[in-house]
């Protein structure tokens, strides 16, 4: 074993260097995915399984080994349609890579304070409001099926818009850097949830559920029955926010890669 392990070690190179690395990133890339998600518990369960077969290796068990072997197509497979949504925001997410992240914040929290006036007097009045903040996942294929705004992001601007008699109040505004890129967006509706029966006819909370699964995206959602403010991100929500939680909450995760 040692001797191995020396004889490795002189035949390593750079390119064997560039190999771990890029295995590393990949598999950091993929934890921070599934983290706090149920996924994160099945990839345990996966990890576990690919350590039995790693003993099995070493101890020689021949009968073990052909188990777990020829088990590895099936599970394999099963990888695949149980981590569907997971692997397809992470090919989403790298494709979505760019330099621009450090200008888009600075040029939306240039604005920030003007999204949460207008939370603020929506949520006073249980005036309800859906509002979607790309990160670095694309939203435009959800811009493009509600109506063009390309329009400054200001309170006056957010608060018309999701006012009662307004045509568009009931979907979504997308927020695309420091602009309104549209209004009367509608949003996927979650394939499951945790938010309980209480929220099944609760569609604002469940689309911003559903576009945060789909997307890294921050979703903002007012409830026109109780006025109170949630936020959903990577399938989660945070309810009963104050102007000063949701402001932490939404900078620490547009900040966070």
């Amino acid at each position: 074993m040692l001797a191995d392990i020396v004889t490795a070690l002189s035949r390593f190179n750079i390119r064997d260097f560039i190999d771990i690395l890029l295995v590393t990133f990949i598999l950091y890339s993929l934890l921070l995915l599934i983290k706090g998600t149920k996924t994160y518990q099945m990839a345990i369960g996966l990890g576990i399984v690919g350590l039995l077969y790693l003993t099995t290796l070493w101890g020689n068990l021949i009968v073990s080994q052909s188990l777990i072997r020829n088990f590895i197509p099936w599970m394999i497979i099963a990888i695949i349609i149980l981590f569907q949504g997971e692997i397809r925001i992470f090919l989403t997410q790298i494709g979505s890579r760019s330099f621009r992240k450090p200008f888009f914040l600075k040029s939306f929290t240039e604005k920030l304070e003007n999204i949460f006036l207008a939370v603020d007097y929506l949520a006073s009045k249980k005036i309800g409001a859906l509002i979607a903040i790309e990160k670095e996942i694309s939203l435009k294929s959800y811009a493009d099926r509600g109506t063009k705004i390309d329009g400054d992001l200001t309170k006056d601007l957010l608060v018309s818009i999701f006012f009662p008699r307004s045509p568009l109040h009931d979907g979504a505004v997308v927020i695309r850097g420091n602009k309104i890129s549209a209004a009367g967006c509608l949003l996927p509706l979650p394939a499951s949830h945790k938010l309980g029966d209480d929220y099944l006819t609760r569609t604002r909370h469940l689309a911003a559920i559903g576009l945060s699964q789909e997307t890294d995206a921050a979703v903002i959602v007012i409830s026109e029955e109780t006025g109170t403010i949630s936020l959903a991100t990577r399938g989660n929500m945070a309810r009963r926010l104050d102007k000063a939680q949701l402001k932490d909450s939404l900078l620490n995760y547009l900040q966070k890669r």
